[in-house]
């Protein structure tokens, strides 16, 4: 059984011995995306779209509830190849509001068919959207000193994520408020966001440290 005690400081000791972050609980899946992805710096940009798409379906959901539909996501989106996504009509609309493997919310998938177009036209200006994403990477003077639960808790969003989000929305972006981009931030590593103490946060810095940034 997990250390409910230690919730409190945000980590959860479980029955493996390791100290982890709260929110994955004891749940397989939850532990094995907490363990294995979240925060391990991302350049791949289909793999950057699906998050920040994943992100915005995420919206008044559980992650969870994403998490375990994910590949039904990846199915229907074509990967998320923006490229692809980009040229879907009415016809893909429709089909993709009958799939029960997704979340079928009408606005949600237009939005996403929508960004694929706008992901298009930042790459072309920009190279490619690991590049744009990396270049708001925020700098230490612009991070908590200690990463623990009441930080965490007290900011859903932050000022990168704020800027991140006005200025994808001034490109058309849709359905990426800056609460929505700082869990994309933290779940595509341009923070680190595993608490301290957390068995992940360590191994995840040696990651960024030694990750190219795009450019």
């Amino acid at each position: 059984m997990s250390d409910v005690a230690g919730a409190k400081t945000g980590l959860i000791v479980g029955a493996d011995g390791m100290a982890r972050c709260f929110w994955p609980g004891e749940l397989p899946d939850y532990l094995a995306y907490h363990d294995n992805e979240w925060g391990v710096p991302v350049s791949d940009d289909f793999r950057l779209f699906e998050k920040i798409c994943l992100e915005g379906f995420q919206s008044g959901l559980s992650w969870l509830t994403i998490l375990r539909k994910r590949e039904n996501f990846r199915a229907a989106f074509d990967s998320f190849d923006f490229h692809r996504v980009a040229q879907y009509n009415q016809e893909d609309v429709e089909r993709l509001l009958a799939d029960k493997g997704i979340v079928r919310h009408r606005g949600k998938i237009e939005s996403t068919i929508n960004n694929a177009g706008r992901a298009i036209e930042l790459v072309a200006e920009k190279g490619s959207l690991a590049a744009y994403f990396w270049s708001f990477e925020p700098g230490a003077e612009d991070r908590p000193s200690v990463v623990d639960y009441p930080t965490l808790i007290a900011n859903p969003k932050t000022d990168t994520s704020i800027r991140i989000s006005k200025d994808l929305k001034k490109r058309g972006w849709s359905f990426v408020g800056p609460t929505t981009v700082y869990a994309f931030m933290q779940a595509m590593g341009l923070v680190n966001d595993h608490i301290e103490g957390c068995h992940c946060r360590m191994h995840i810095e040696k990651l960024r440290q030694s990750f190219k940034r795009p450019s």
